[in-house]
């Protein structure tokens, strides 16, 4: 293991005898992860905040026809902060297969819209879901404005919409240079007031895992929250990828995750996790067919800790983050030893 820097066991000290206030900020499979293995800690509470830039599949379609805010995130992670998680996946991710105008939607994105319609407001149906699934833990929308995220490439085209932006046509396309929301009723987009408060009384920020440029990013380019981020001392984490992302990561080593962050949250970042574990071979061919690679640490000198560690978990044949090897290194991190064990 290599550690830079200064530890966080001052940052926390005032939380010793409360719960240790954990923001997760993300979106996807990335922050379930995270999610999965954090909601088993004791002695913290949990904040997550939630990317609202969803345009694909169920999700697009619900955003499209009805006027919604994207509920695919945001079930994402009511499902792995449930202590009903693995029933309530296999019956809110049931697709329906008969009905035209049901098919291809999931229960719960289906529930989640329905009872955002009848409450009045997504956060409350939102809220609704969790009652329901005796969530741990409060999930907020990084902003309930509808927006659509925009990427600009190095020759200077655009892109349009996350599912777009995640899915790149073609074997080649140019890096991403740039990223920005454009609104869709309204001449602004404003940060969700509660995530300003979570961020506040926050005792430690957890950034990612997840998709740099359509799951992490479009949290902080929601006007006001780069500005909070950079007004609280509240240490900053980012848990880096474990593959690059075709057209969004080319080539990325651990140091470019960690200045790219630090580029759009406008101060420098507490501790880089990074996982250390190679995957097999055979794997890695998988990925490689889609242009996808394995993250190096690379020689990162950039002033915030680097936390080396194995990370890695690779059943039914997907390279994730182990929920559980997660959890237990930020309850480390927390305790202020984040070598132990």
């Amino acid at each position: 293991m290599l550690i830079q820097g200064k530890s966080v066991e001052d940052n926390i000290a005032k939380a010793k005898k409360k719960p240790v206030h954990v923001v997760t900020i993300g979106g996807g499979s990335g922050q379930y992860a995270l999610l999965s293995g954090l909601k088993h800690l004791k002695g913290i509470r949990i904040s997550a905040i939630v990317s609202m830039m969803d345009s694909g599949g169920s999700t697009g379609r619900l955003r499209d026809e009805l006027g919604t805010l994207p509920p695919g995130d945001i079930l994402k992670c009511i499902l792995a902060l449930s202590p009903h998680q693995e029933t309530a996946r296999f019956i809110f991710q049931k697709r329906f297969t008969k009905d035209r105008r049901l098919k291809g939607h999931n229960a719960g994105n289906m529930l989640l819209t329905m009872l955002s319609r009848y409450t009045g407001s997504f956060p409350a149906g939102v809220q609704a879901l969790a009652e329901i699934l005796d969530v741990r833990g409060e999930i907020l929308p990084v902003t309930i404005d509808r927006a659509t995220l925009v990427a600009e490439l190095t020759d200077g085209s655009r892109i349009y919409g996350e599912s777009a932006i995640d899915t790149p046509r073609g074997h080649q396309r140019e890096t991403i240079r740039d990223v920005y929301l454009v609104p869709h009723h309204s001449d602004a987009i404003a940060v969700y007031p509660p995530v300003l408060k979570a961020i506040a009384d926050a005792d430690i920020i957890i950034l990612g895992p997840g998709d740099l440029f359509t799951s992490i990013i479009p949290n902080l380019i929601v006007p006001g929250l780069r500005e909070k981020l950079s007004a609280v001392s509240a240490p900053i984490y980012h848990v880096v990828n474990i593959m690059t992302k075709f057209g969004e990561t080319n080539h990325f080593q651990a140091c470019d995750f960690i200045s790219t962050i630090e580029g759009f949250t406008g101060r420098k970042i507490s501790g880089a996790i990074v996982n250390t574990r190679r995957p097999e071979e055979r794997l890695l061919n998988l990925y490689r067919k889609q242009k996808a690679e394995f993250v190096d640490v690379g020689f990162p000198d950039t002033g915030c800790k680097v936390i080396l560690e194995d990370l890695l978990e690779t059943s039914g044949g997907i390279i994730r983050h182990d929920p559980e090897k997660l959890a237990g290194l930020i309850d480390r991190i927390i305790s202020g030893d984040p070598f132990q064990g």
